[in-house]
């Protein structure tokens, strides 16, 4: 018979994390039976700390991120394309961090995960003071509401407020945790909540060669829409499919980078850090870099082992995307804490310009000039390859997928295409809240992949001849652009903030108004930046960074 034993499933260790105070009011050490310590927390403290942390995660990044940046533009072996996303990137956490415009026009679902002392005390529901947190932030906020409510089954409305948010909080009853309340909060935007995955597998797989091949192929196809470079998790193993989701994404956000680095009898999770650099080898090898080839995939890979039942092997695999949003916060005797997150970014840009990222080899940026015929557009397109970086200039209709429903029932009605996706290129984007002052708020571009169904019948009825927008696209678009002379130019995931200050000039609804931020805009742009993903010719950068090798990658020396 075998000892009883017990240890946590994923036991996260000491916390090194660097705080700021946010305030010591609203907290109190109290005396209870015994002779025992309480703390008691007002919901103003939980209030307090959940909209400040959504406030920060918007603006902030942590060091350690914007540090991982540099080091791409820093590295002679990064691509030129690599180091021009690492620097715009730097670019838009400087602008984010002046508190007005957030890193991502895609501000997030928000998601606070809490771990309460046994000797914590509060009234009411603390779920709802955190709502009311959340709600703050996003009402007071230049953030955008994302949060679709349904009415019926197939009908949804805009909550206009981001919530619901997901809460979780659990009972900490480790030793030493009893008079904290201890919190990680995310903001989770669409694109790199949609690169979350769940493999069920079998043992087949549990060899280095057979996993290898696996993710390889697997990773491959996370391609870029979620806006790398990417901090990667895997999980191998799980009491459950969920439990094996939910570490993955804990994983992706660093929470768990403190787990032990080999496993025991116990059946604890554990970091395999061998396996950690093997993967980021891997990815390396791609080609696909960041957004636009190199080897800048992922900035790095967390791999967590989890127990499993025998007849199971569930993997799951995650990403934390360019607006690396998260933070901790904590309530202790002491006040309410909130992690310090960096607010002087710009002490990580080089002096550097974008001219010396540019190699005698690179090509000179292309400009476009959006102003002319739309025939005039694609000729110019048509003389260059893909990958060539373009700075466009002139007028961008915006639409994206409520507004390419609505265009497509009126051509299946039939009706004409609206002239305006005749004579402009179509941006796939969705605004942020404007600020006073501004042209425009945070305006990234969007998910290309989600518009795929409509490109054939668009681009067969005149419109859509040159697409704008982020990541990889399916085999049918690259058809369609082959078939009716048509483009797809993809733009770089990530720096919403830079290009509303830098780029955008003039925002204006054309349609559809009562959609909010997916109504049909018209926007002016100025030297915005983007390559030629697919061309006309059949031609698409991604798909021979796309196709899984036979390979195994070895261990460095040393490891």
């Amino acid at each position: 018979m075998p000892e009883f034993v017990y240890e946590d499933l994923l036991p996260t260790g000491a916390d090194q994390t660097a705080y700021r105070l946010l305030t010591s009011e609203g907290v109190r050490t109290v005396e209870g039976p015994g002779g025992r310590q309480f703390l008691e927390v007002d919901p103003e403290a939980l209030r307090l700390l959940t909209e400040t942390a959504m406030h920060d995660i918007a603006h902030y990044l942590r060091p350690a991120h914007l540090a991982q940046l540099r080091r791409i533009i820093d590295d002679p072996d990064a691509s030129n394309n690599d180091k021009f996303v690492a620097l715009d990137l730097l670019k838009n956490a400087n602008i984010a961090a002046g508190g007005v415009l957030p890193m991502c026009q895609d501000t997030g679902t928000a998601i606070v995960m809490g771990k309460r002392g046994q000797h914590v005390l509060t009234e009411g529901a603390d779920e709802s003071a955190i709502a009311r947190g959340v709600f703050d932030a996003y009402t007071r906020l230049n953030l955008r509401y994302s949060q679709m409510a349904p009415i019926t089954t197939w009908e949804e409305k805009n909550t206009g407020s981001n919530l619901p948010a997901q809460i979780e909080l659990y009972a900490d009853t480790a030793p030493g945790h009893e008079l904290a309340y201890k919190f990680l909060f995310m903001a989770k935007g669409g694109g790199s909540a949609n690169k979350s995955f769940l493999f069920q597998e079998t043992k087949a797989v549990l060899n280095p060669e057979r996993m290898l091949a696996f993710l390889d192929e697997k990773l491959r196809s996370l391609g870029t829409s979620a806006c790398p470079p990417y901090h990667l998790a895997i999980v191998i193993g799980g009491t459950s499919a969920e439990f094996a989701l939910k570490t993955a994404k804990y994983a992706s956000a660093k929470y768990l980078d403190e787990l032990p680095r080999e496993g025991t009898i116990a059946g604890h999770g554990f970091r395999d850090t061998d396996l950690e650099e093997q993967v980021l080898e891997l990815t390396r090898s791609f080609g696909i870099g960041a957004q636009f080839g190199g080897k800048y995939f992922c900035h790095d890979v967390r791999v967590i082992r989890l127990p499993r039942h025998g007849a199971s092997l569930p993997i799951a695999i995650a990403v934390s995307c360019s607006a690396d949003r998260q933070a901790l916060g904590k309530i202790t005797p002491e006040g309410v804490f909130i992690e310090a997150l960096e607010n002087d970014p710009a002490r990580f840009l080089p002096e550097t310009t974008d001219e010396h990222l540019e190699d005698d080899a690179a090509a000179d940026v292309v400009r476009i000039d959006l102003n002319r015929p739309m025939d005039e557009i694609r000729a110019e397109l048509t003389r260059h390859p893909v990958k060539t970086r373009l700075s466009l200039t002139g007028p961008l209709v915006v639409a994206r997928d409520i507004a390419h429903a609505k265009i497509k029932e009126r051509l299946d009605a039939g009706e004409e295409m609206p002239q305006y996706l005749k004579d402009h290129a179509v941006y796939y984007a969705g605004p942020a809240k404007t600020p006073e002052g501004y042209a425009s708020g945070s305006f990234g571009p969007t998910t290309a992949g989600r518009m795929d169904s409509y490109v054939e019948q668009f681009q067969a009825a005149g419109g859509s001849m040159v697409m704008l927008a982020k990541g990889n696209r399916s085999g049918q678009v690259t058809s369609a652009c082959e078939a009716h002379g048509g483009f797809y130019l993809g733009s770089i995931g990530g720096p919403a903030a830079r290009l509303a200050q830098d780029c955008i000039k003039s925002v204006e609804v054309l349609e559809y108004p009562e959609l909010g931020m997916e109504a049909v805009w018209r926007i002016e742009v100025e030297d915005f930046p983007a390559f030629i993903v697919v061309d006309d010719k059949g031609n698409d950068f991604f798909a021979s960074v796309t196709k899984p090798m036979a390979m195994s990658i070895q261990k460095r020396p040393g490891l």
